[in-house]
């Protein structure tokens, strides 16, 4: 018996709580930290998480604004449209909306009915928010409430429109420079009116297809497509080679509008920006440069006007 209670005692002696050899290591380790707490959106089990795996799913599968499937496309940014006026804008000129987020608790007006109407008629998502969230989503914008996120646009690559195949005489946009989205979009818009094929941009310091772009075009976005080019200068070498040619709007041009005789060719125009026109290198591919004649009291026309003016031109010889 003293032999089994001395057992007891030595088992009970070896399991007592305490320090042991070596633990120092264990502890210190146990009281170093485990990095900074991940952000709302990073927890399973926040709401914010499930809001932003909701939105991508959402997103996930959309197509581009023009509806093609080219795997030649580069892709933007999504965007997020703030504010009770633009939702219902973007919402009325037919933006592609992949989720409307509507602030929990939120005080009702027509704008807001609206919007809501809007959503469930097209099957956009609609997601309540925390204001919290809301704030984060639209980076502190004036949101009231009210906010839409915009797929990532799609775009073209500048060899798409060189298509043997393609009805009527091909006829290219290209901008060098213009950073107004306003301006694109009204580009985009006389494209469509006056017959031409597509608009190219420059993958950097240039203005994208955002929503605002896409509200200007007045739908026309959803049926011309928008290209954009890694390098312009060799994007227009590229159409040279294909048998384009190449003019650039200038107010110093070499001939006047009512002269272009390369109307009826298969052409590139380029518009460079109000403040700087075409940068040289551009300039210098162009094989004319064509000026529009306006009254000396007049300095310059609007980017999204003096392109409007060169392709009805263009448009009215090709009749002839």
């Amino acid at each position: 018996m003293a032999g089994n209670s001395q057992r007891r005692g030595a088992v009970r002696k070896g399991n007592k709580k305490g320090p042991t050899v070596g633990s120092g290591g264990q502890r210190r380790r146990g009281l170093e930290g485990k990095g900074p707490t991940p952000k709302a959106a990073d927890r399973p089990n926040h709401k914010a998480h499930k809001i932003a795996k909701a939105a991508e799913r959402a997103t996930g599968g959309a197509r581009g604004h023009s509806g093609r499937t080219s795997t030649r496309r580069n892709k933007a940014s999504s965007e997020i449209v703030a504010g009770r006026n633009a939702v219902v804008e973007a919402l009325r000129a037919e933006v592609p909306v992949t989720t409307l987020y509507v602030a929990g608790r939120i005080d009702s007006d027509d704008r807001v009915r609206e919007a809501l109407k809007t959503a469930t008629e097209r099957a956009i998502p609609v997601l309540e928010t925390p204001r919290g969230e809301l704030d984060r989503l639209t980076d502190g914008a004036v949101h009231q409430g009210l906010a839409v996120q915009v797929p990532p646009y799609e775009y073209a690559h500048p060899n798409d429109f060189i298509d043997p195949e393609a009805p009527g005489i091909p006829l290219v946009v290209a901008l060098d420079g213009i950073t107004d989205p306003r301006n694109l979009g009204a580009i985009v818009r006389s494209v469509a009116a006056f017959g031409g094929h597509g608009v190219v941009v420059p993958a950097r310091r240039s203005v994208g297809m955002t929503a605002s772009a896409w509200k200007t075009s007045a739908g026309a976005a959803a049926r011309i497509p928008v290209a954009q080019a890694t390098n312009l200068t060799r994007a227009l070498e590229d159409y040279r080679k294909a048998g384009f040619f190449v003019i650039g709007l200038d107010m110093d041009g070499d001939v006047e509008l009512p002269d272009l005789e390369l109307a009826s060719e298969p052409l590139v125009v380029v518009v460079g920006s109000e403040g700087k026109g075409l940068s040289r290198l551009v300039r210098e591919t162009c094989d004319q440069i064509v000026s529009v004649p306006m009254s000396s009291t007049v300095e310059s026309l609007n980017a999204g006007i003096a392109t409007g003016v060169t392709l009805y031109e263009v448009a009215r010889r090709r009749r002839r």
